[in-house]
């Protein structure tokens, strides 16, 4: 369910950007920029200023290519603000897939039970009860963290940059290395695809085998994505996510070689002075099941004694 509601929310961010984007070139002069609405506004705060960077950093480069530098700067500098934030999720992800890796013995007795084909409504709520209690005494997190939250921050970046260039009759003539910013580029697309399939490999070092094929569908997943954005809009977005992911490769780097070693050598030093509570047993799974089957057996011979004795109530007005 926990995978499902990842996915619902980055298929949402993906049908959102798409509507936004699509909606940023609907006009029929393709260099009149909005003045009113929501896309006047972010043109003023975000297109224009980034704008302004692009061609600047254009006439300060030289050539066609200084547009396309001045796109990787600003991306350099968004995921430069973004590292902290992404360091502390992932700070807190390596602490939680430890943590879990200790659960594991529980959480396998717990989803084991709920595959009992027997299993009572009742039932079903003590199990997700003892869940709850094992998330809790052992102060683990049921949301996961931020989620989708550096891509929601991301959104109105890419939001700039596409309007930038859209309604910059100058900017819309620039290249970067003889790729176009203005048009679709297969070329960037694959290049931000290679990226992201990088960065997610590197993810999966370290990780205990369980939990790396909980997270391979989301390697998939991310390279899909990105190569769907990247060849629906323009070579200047796709040069955003190529330039992007390439600084998460570094970020990733950081996290699987430096972060995630010593995260796990600080858990491992908790976890002596506070073991992990213990909240779920085999026993007391049996004791689950065994209680209330002999609850339905008992039930079920009351039952058959009520009908043993109207049949014999039934005999005797008979014989009268």
């Amino acid at each position: 369910m926990k995978k499902i509601k990842k996915y619902a929310g980055l298929l949402a961010i993906v049908v959102v950007a798409t509507l936004v984007l699509s909606a940023c070139g609907a006009t029929t002069d393709p260099h009149v920029a909005p003045h009113s609405g929501i896309y006047g506004l972010v043109y003023q705060w975000l297109g224009k200023p980034l704008q302004n960077i692009m061609v600047h950093t254009a006439q300060t480069v030289g050539g066609n290519n200084g547009a396309g530098w001045g796109i990787v700067i600003i991306t350099v500098v968004v995921r430069l603000i973004l590292m902290p934030l992404m360091l502390v999720q992932q700070n807190k992800s390596v602490r939680q897939q430890e943590k879990m890796t200790r659960l594991q013995p529980q959480m396998k007795l717990i989803q084991g039970a709920m595959k009992h084909k027997d299993i009572t409504p009742q039932q079903q709520m003590t199990l997700s009860g003892w869940q709850r209690e094992l998330y809790s005494k052992n102060e683990m997190s049921l949301t996961g963290g931020m989620g989708c939250l550096p891509l929601i921050i991301q959104l109105p970046i890419m939001w700039g940059i596409y309007q930038a260039v859209f309604y910059s009759p100058q900017l819309a003539q620039s290249t970067f290395f003889g790729i176009s910013l203005s048009k679709k580029s297969v070329i960037l697309a694959i290049i931000a695809t290679v990226f992201t399939v990088i960065q997610s490999y590197i993810s999966l070092i370290g990780i205990p085998e369980e939990q790396k094929k909980a997270m391979q569908s989301m390697m998939i997943f991310n390279p899909i994505m990105t190569l769907f954005f990247s060849l629906s809009f323009s070579g200047a977005l796709a040069l955003y996510w190529a330039a992007g992911n390439l600084v998460m490769i570094i970020q990733q780097v950081i996290v699987t070689f430096i972060l995630m070693p010593n995260v796990k050598k600080q858990v491992a030093a908790e976890l002596k002075d506070k073991p992990i509570e213990v909240v779920v047993t085999k026993e007391k799974i049996n004791a689950l099941f065994k209680t209330d089957s002999n609850n339905s057996q008992t039930n079920e011979a009351k039952k058959e004694l009520h009908q043993d004795l109207r049949k014999r109530n039934q005999g005797k007005q008979k014989r009268k």
